[in-house]
């Protein structure tokens, strides 16, 4: 039987440790914005050739943070003892070259100067889409490793731990159900949350965790005024999906939004 006190040190050490690493790096990459002068297009070159590498080995670090992690708490769960093998992610998760997702923030800019905006304003635009592009990044290195790490240990099934007290409607409602380590974990722009190994190789079935789940319909009842003593309806798999997205791959979304075309996909 893995031992809950050693699970939940494994846990709060993750935790401690992604955290400084993610606090670090935006704190570095909004800097590094903050710091320029003018956001004409030498600038935005000068920011990727300093940024990039940063964030390129950010990945590397939660990745083998995460490999670390997930190979001791498997091990406890299964009673054995394992090394992490390393996790070496590629550095185009996203399928296309970090130098062009990181030139978004400056076209950002640039496309609310062209509509008439302010430049302070801008600017902020700018600053918001880099901090959505750069915690999508991390977020991508720990899903990836964890699926190696995961399949490379033979793990079936796992869940979404939520992260903090305050998480998303989303989150909340997906950590309720078990998924498939072949698949990554779906997540959203700023999600934080974790994947964590189920034990055994038993199928848990599609809801793991009911009671949260009845705490969810409940809130989102006195919200919406729906309510269902089966706590069943609304039918959340109606409401809350899964889609592809061409560079993050599953991110998790309502089922009224629908990607139509290239300028309505949240390249975060």
């Amino acid at each position: 039987m893995p031992s809950e006190a050693l699970q939940q040190a494994l846990a709060d050490r993750y935790d401690a440790l992604t955290g400084s690493l993610r606090d670090r790096l935006l704190g570095f990459v909004l800097a590094a914005f903050d710091s320029l002068t003018s956001y004409r297009d030498a600038d935005a070159l000068a920011f990727i050739d300093r940024v990039v590498p940063v964030i390129v080995g950010a990945q590397q670090q939660m990745a083998a943070v995460t490999d670390a992690y997930l190979t001791a708490t498997i091990a406890d769960m299964l009673g054995t003892s394992a090394a992490p093998a390393g996790v070496q992610l590629p550095e185009d998760l996203r399928g296309i070259s970090p130098t062009e997702v990181y030139r978004r923030p400056f076209v950002q800019t640039w496309t609310a100067l062209a509509d008439g905006k302010d430049f302070p304003t801008a600017v902020g635009e700018g600053r918001t889409r880099l901090l959505s592009i750069t915690e999508t990044d991390l977020q991508l290195a720990r899903t990836h490793s964890a699926r190696e790490t995961m399949e490379r240990s033979g793990t079936r099934f796992y869940r979404r731990r939520l992260k903090g007290t305050k998480n998303c409607a989303l989150c909340t409602i997906a950590s309720t159900q078990r998924y498939r380590v072949e698949n990554l974990m779906p997540i959203h722009p700023g999600c934080h949350c974790q994947p964590e190994p189920i034990a055994g190789d038993r199928d848990p079935g599609q809801v793991i965790d009911e009671d949260l789940l009845k705490e969810a319909h409940a809130a989102i009842a006195r919200d919406t005024g729906a309510s269902d003593a089966g706590g069943r309806a609304p039918d959340y798999r109606q409401i809350i999906v899964t889609r592809e997205h061409g560079e993050i791959g599953p991110l998790l979304a309502v089922r009224r939004q629908n990607f139509t075309g290239p300028d309505d996909i949240p390249a975060a």
